[in-house]
């Protein structure tokens, strides 16, 4: 069935699900906040900005404004970084229905409250809004030429999850389902700083055996915190876990991989994050999830020396041997 969707944020993953979308033959609007970048990818009829040389299909449509289209569409997803979240939602809100179904592929906390996307947007919409979250193991550029991908989609609501998955359900793309929209969310927060430690360990030179420490270490952490929150421990064990942590830590298509890496090598944040372009997620998030493993008395030394080392309170040298001072325990 041909619907029509509204996609917010035209960086590469929300450029990425917005091609996923209309190769699966629904008429898609993708919005930017910048009408500059709206004219370019009308003109060009892609997006070179963040995925050049990919053509946009007929039924894919750039636009600037909002209020004529989110009217006659039946979705919305959200695909800004996360301190704009809040500001899209309350852009959206005055005109969005009881029945229009919202998703958002925002990764992290809102920042400076801790919260999950979830409860800012039940805050805004109110409790009966139907909500979900699309989360896992899947780089932009690999979703937008059609390279096979997994993920999940997380809500409260079985009409949301059913509606979204067919939305994006697809021969290369392959939409799983849960009604965990906590420990989907968290899994795709915390991910982020583990990715850091990933990227500063390699950056230093320490090798594969560190990096494998920290993935599974920082998992440890990223249950710990999940669950303490209502998250579901199979969850992340799964894509929105552990998949998406692996792949985060591992390839250098990651931006917090890549960040962490540059910071190992002793570039200045200011420079490192100059260098890639885009939003580097786990920064926020590192100061957010320290925040909430305070409230809950959660143990997170791995989150806690990222965190310290994006604060200037030590270098990654510093972090390292911090970590490996700390008194041996039981696993």
């Amino acid at each position: 069935m041909t619907r029509s969707v509204l996609v917010l944020g035209a960086g590469s993953w929300g450029t990425a699900l917005a091609l996923l979308l209309a190769r699966n033959g629904h008429s898609v609007w993708l919005w930017s906040h910048d009408p500059q970048h709206v004219h370019v990818m009308q003109q060009t009829r892609q997006n070179a900005q963040y995925l050049p040389e990919i053509n946009f299909p007929d039924n894919l449509q750039p636009i600037a404004e909002l209020t004529p289209y989110i009217l006659q569409v039946c979705a919305v997803i959200i695909v800004v970084p996360s301190q704009g979240f809040r500001q899209t939602l309350q852009r959206i809100a005055p005109h969005m229905s009881e029945e229009t179904h919202l998703c958002w592929a925002t990764k992290g906390l809102e920042y400076d409250t801790g919260l999950l996307f979830h409860q800012v947007a039940k805050q805004i919409l109110g409790e009966n809004s139907q909500l979900a979250v699309l989360s896992g193991p899947s780089f932009a550029k690999e979703v937008a030429i059609g390279l096979p991908t997994a993920v999940t989609i997380a809500s409260k609501s079985e009409e949301s999850v059913k509606t979204w998955v067919e939305l994006f359900h697809h021969a290369n793309f392959r939409a799983y389902t849960s009604y965990d929209i906590i420990g989907v969310q968290m899994g795709g927060a915390i991910k982020n700083v583990i990715a850091i430690a990933a990227g500063i360990a390699d950056g230093l030179g320490l090798g594969a055996n560190s990096r494998a420490a920290l993935i599974t270490r920082g998992l440890t952490e990223m249950v710990r915190l999940g669950t303490a929150l209502g998250g579901q421990r199979d969850t992340f064990m799964g894509l929105a876990g552990l998949g998406d942590l692996i792949l985060t830590c591992t390839d250098n298509q990651s931006r917090n991989r890549r960040f962490g890496w540059a910071l190992g090598q002793g570039i200045p944040s200011q420079q490192a994050q100059a260098a890639i372009q885009q939003v580097i997620e786990g920064i926020s998030t590192a100061r957010e999830v320290m925040r909430l493993a305070h409230q809950h008395q959660i143990e997170m030394p791995i989150v806690e020396q990222v965190n310290a080392v994006l604060q200037g309170d030590c270098s990654p040298n510093e972090a390292v041997q911090i970590l490996l001072s700390r008194e041996p325990k039981q696993e």
